[in-house]
């Protein structure tokens, strides 16, 4: 690379992978998709490859695109942790609860970083699926979650619809019918409309392998059992899967404990989630 990688550009990147496609990024951001695919070029000159394949149905990552993700978040992220810390010291303590799926993402980096550059303040990390996370909410050790908002007696102060993924080990044949699936165990509200994305494509399917855990789902998709749907931030490199059956959004929601506006702390943690969700 022949010069320095542009914010504007890293920033458009970053919102067409998570959201799946430019037109829903030029929403996100608030531009015009001819303006985000000339900055996505421009992008794309600079690291000197492609970064995305484009297809009628969205986007998806090249290898290099998959190599770039990381950085691209990385740095967008100690952007605005940087901004934060030349303002007035922050301190206090801040319980985040976050959906297990996004603790492969960026942001318990993020959320890490954000801590080394401010010691006095103290940030505590609760992950797992939306029964953990109310429970964690009702015993007030949760200050702000992303999560499932059905889970959380507060109402979503903002929400995002990320694209879900398939991911199956290269060794899958993905046309078998059925089509052996990983599954979340039950409870999981994302659960039943993958099922019923595949029968409305006339797709038939069998359960080959449940788990409760991230971890779990990924082992079992590498060890080849069943194709599994994933958010793309938690599809691990070498198992993506094209040309399955289209798969719906999931909706997440950021849920703030009352009492705690004007909190400078909690302030800066939500700004974080809200810049990486």
């Amino acid at each position: 690379m022949g010069s320095d990688l542009d914010m504007a550009q890293l920033r458009v990147f970053v919102t067409c992978t998570r959201s799946g496609s430019i037109s829903r990024a030029a929403t996100a951001l608030g531009h015009s998709q001819p303006a985000l695919s000339q900055q996505l070029r421009r992008l794309e000159r600079t690291v000197g490859q492609p970064l995305l394949h484009r297809a009628a149905t969205g986007v998806t990552l090249t290898k290099a695109g998959e190599a770039l993700l990381p950085y691209a978040e990385r740095i967008l992220a100690l952007s605005t942790q940087a901004l934060g810390a030349t303002g007035p010291a922050i301190q206090g303590h801040c319980g985040v609860g976050l959906l297990e799926d996004l603790t492969t993402a960026p942001l318990p980096q993020a959320l890490a970083d954000f801590a080394r550059m401010n010691p006095r303040a103290t940030l505590e990390l609760i992950s797992g699926p939306g029964p953990v996370l109310r429970e964690a909410y009702g015993k007030g050790r949760i200050h702000l979650a992303l999560c499932d908002p059905s889970y959380l007696p507060e109402p979503p102060r903002w929400t995002v619809r990320l694209p879900m993924a398939w991911a199956a080990a290269p060794s899958l044949d993905t046309t078998l019918d059925p089509l052996p699936l990983v599954l979340f165990s039950q409870p999981c509200r994302w659960r039943q409309p993958l099922l019923d994305s595949l029968e409305a494509a006339g797709r038939g399917w069998r359960t080959a392998f449940e788990s409760t855990s991230v971890p779990g789902v990924r082992a079992a998709v590498r060890a080849g059992l069943g194709a599994a749907a994933l958010l793309p931030a938690t599809v691990e490199p070498g198992t993506a899967v094209h040309g399955l059956p289209a798969l719906p959004d999931v909706e997440l929601g950021l849920i703030r404990r009352p009492g705690t506006e004007g909190d400078t702390l909690v302030d800066a943690v939500e700004a974080i989630l809200k810049r990486l969700a």
